[in-house]
């Protein structure tokens, strides 16, 4: 399994390789370590570290990946190789390809900036050759989180019909992550969890809360949980540092307590407009039962039916963003109505066990026609 690094892995799919070693399988994460690599072998699984940086496009950073991944392929021959991320379909996919290796699944959770709205640059547009290049092959499968991803995939000729699977988020342990009554209040706490990246949504929701300042100062507190990014649009911390007075909007940075301080929210808020799967911090939200309102983004609206568990609300849009959160911080009996809406939504759409299930009936039909 190679993903970008070992917090991404440990966060969104070590219930899968787990899963798959008590199945039977010699499961190697191959990953960059951010200084999590002891938590990986303390769950018996062996790690590699990826040469890679996720969010940078300097070419010979770029070579390096893939030439450490085709080394690594030819060296190990493995059965099937799973690539989460697209810089690892890019370079993963193509490694296994020229080094014929028996089985592939290409998991896509979210297109970024690559597959931006905008129009496609130069580097999209060499991308999409790579990737048509190397999914142009038989014992492949290709993991999509929502419908949008799957349809472009297909229309750019990158994956067909055939090779394309759906697996509607990472999924959420509903055991884990039990449903929850909102705490006490004042103040209604309003979380967003998110990279702090720009398209995340960070600015649009610092825009709502200071709309909201003059009537809620007193009895909210917003808070912004996440690191700081490498992304070229990522948000400095003095801008940060800058907006958040540490009461009524605070930054708590990167944070690994998230289900705690979920369980301690009231409202669960990402204003993205990112190209997502499906973000795993909405889908542990609907199983601890906080309401969530987010955008009509790809992937962010799979996680709400609008007006049942929650508010979906246009990209951008910090003056509806504010409407949207008066009318939550001022109604408790909406907020818990709404929130046990997003718990039946999680236990019928989220739960990890059907996402494991689809893993292991994807990887053995792979091995099987080897």
């Amino acid at each position: 399994m190679v993903v970008n690094e070992d917090r991404f892995f440990l966060s969104h799919r070590k219930d899968i390789a787990i899963a798959a070693q008590n199945e039977g399988w010699d499961v190697t994460i191959v990953c960059k370590d951010t200084g999590r690599k002891q938590e990986v072998a303390l769950l018996g699984l062996k790690m590699i570290e990826l040469p890679i940086n996720p969010t940078g496009s300097n070419p010979i950073e770029e070579l390096r990946t893939f030439w450490f991944l085709l080394n690594l392929y030819r060296r190990l021959r493995p059965d099937v190789v799973h690539h989460v991320g697209l810089k690892n379909i890019l370079w993963g996919g193509l490694a296994a390809k020229l080094t014929r290796v028996k089985g592939v699944v290409n998991a896509v959770s979210g297109l970024g900036v690559l597959f931006s709205d905008d129009g496609y640059g130069l580097t999209t547009k060499m991308a999409i050759r790579v990737m048509r290049f190397a999914c142009h092959r038989k014992n492949i499968s290709q993991i999509f989180q929502n419908q949008e991803d799957t349809q472009l995939f297909q229309d750019l000729h990158i994956a067909t019909e055939a090779q394309c699977e759906f697996i509607k988020g990472s999924g959420v342990n509903l055991q884990e992550y039990a449903f929850t009554p909102e705490p006490p209040e004042p103040p209604v706490r309003v979380i967003l969890s998110a990279r702090m990246v720009r398209e995340k949504g960070i600015v649009t929701l610092i825009r709502a809360a200071e709309r909201l300042r003059a009537e809620m100062q007193e009895k909210v507190v917003f808070t912004l949980c996440g690191g700081l990014s490498n992304n070229p649009k990522g948000i400095k911390e003095h801008e940060l540092r800058e907006w958040c007075d540490g009461r009524y909007i605070e930054w708590l940075g990167y944070r690994s307590d998230m289900k705690e301080l979920l369980m301690q929210s009231h409202i669960v808020v990402l204003p993205s407009y990112y190209r997502e799967g499906v973000p795993k911090s909405l889908i542990e939200a609907t199983a601890i039962g906080r309401p969530i309102i987010t955008t009509r983004s790809y992937g962010c609206k799979d996680t709400v039916d609008d007006g049942e568990n929650g508010f979906l609300i246009s990209p951008k849009n910090a003056a509806e963003l504010a409407d949207r959160l008066r009318t939550l911080i001022n109604d408790r009996p909406l907020r818990v109505r709404m929130g046990e809406k997003g718990r039946q939504k999680a236990e019928h759409e989220f739960s990890i066990d059907h996402v494991i299930a689809r893993h292991l009936e994807i990887y053995h039909k792979l091995y099987a026609s080897c």
